[in-house]
């Protein structure tokens, strides 16, 4: 069995993991999406590279990480963002993309400028996209995180590959059954997100 405090300490790093790797993911992929869409060259960039950042196996890129940064942490962080980001930016880039075209130009007709166009417009438009974007990632990003535990990261990768070394099967379900529970809160999470923007975007 696994103390509860110990536990609760390890969900709480998963959570730290997932969540501070997503923020990083939105900050990188939002001007990425933006620019990709009035720019076909930098579109053509992105696009390749992600797609080959994605082409890696997960737990191939966490053991790549590993000379290139170390462990702990920080490590683990870049491997989740490389991981996860790839979702998220092809779906703000579609969603921005795939805009009516008579609303943008009835935006520019009322003067708006190209910011206020993507504020307005295409990125009230895009949210389905988005956020089925943002739940594949979170999930991915989950996923990820209980493998960096080989390379220090702690959280609940690190309960269950010392229940898998110990064939310790009460302690290997105590630390994947928090992991399944929070992918699934994480899919609902950004599922009442959606629908709340929406609802709010209409009014």
């Amino acid at each position: 069995m696994v103390a509860p405090l110990f536990l609760f300490d390890a969900i709480l790093e998963q959570l730290s993991l997932v969540f501070t790797s997503l923020i990083i993911d939105i900050c990188i992929a939002f001007p990425l999406a933006v620019l990709s869409v009035y720019y076909k060259r930098v579109s053509y960039i992105v696009m390749t590279i992600v797609n080959m950042a994605q082409s890696i196996p997960s737990f191939a890129l966490v053991a790549i990480i590993v000379p290139l940064a170390g462990i702990g942490f920080i490590p683990a962080i870049i491997a989740i963002v490389l991981g996860s980001i790839l979702p998220i930016i092809k779906n703000m880039y579609i969603g921005l993309a795939k805009t009516d075209h008579n609303f943008i130009e009835s935006g520019k007709g009322m003067g708006l400028t190209e910011f206020q166009i993507v504020r307005y417009i295409r990125l009230p438009l895009a949210y389905p996209a988005i956020f089925a974007g943002l739940k594949f990632s979170a999930i991915i990003a989950n996923g990820i995180a209980v493998l960096t535990a080989i390379i220090g990261s702690g959280g609940l990768g690190r309960i269950i590959f010392e229940g898998l070394a110990s064939f310790n099967i009460n302690k290997t379900l105590s630390g994947a059954i928090p992991a399944i529970f929070i992918a699934l809160s994480l899919d609902l999470i950004f599922s009442i997100a959606e629908k709340k923007l929406k609802i709010k975007s209409v009014y």
